[in-house]
């Protein structure tokens, strides 16, 4: 299976912990590969198999109580 990147802007998070959050939920999901979530730049950038559609990151995301876009 192929490895596809998504790009997200995530608004709401003010601290470290909050990025670890949104991005150990992200990697305790079947199908992704990597999370790399910053605070700082309110960004995301999940590598994720095929079998996961940017909808599907955005909804795992949203489910962790922050707004986000891809």
């Amino acid at each position: 299976m192929s490895e596809i990147t998504h790009t997200l802007t995530i608004h709401g998070m003010t601290c470290g912990g909050c990025s670890g959050r949104v991005a150990r939920v992200l990697e305790a999901t079947e199908g992704v590969v990597k999370a790399d979530i910053s605070h700082e730049t309110n960004s995301g950038v999940v590598v994720t198999t095929s079998a996961l559609s940017t909808d599907d990151v955005v909804s795992i995301v949203a489910s962790t109580g922050f707004e986000v876009k891809a």
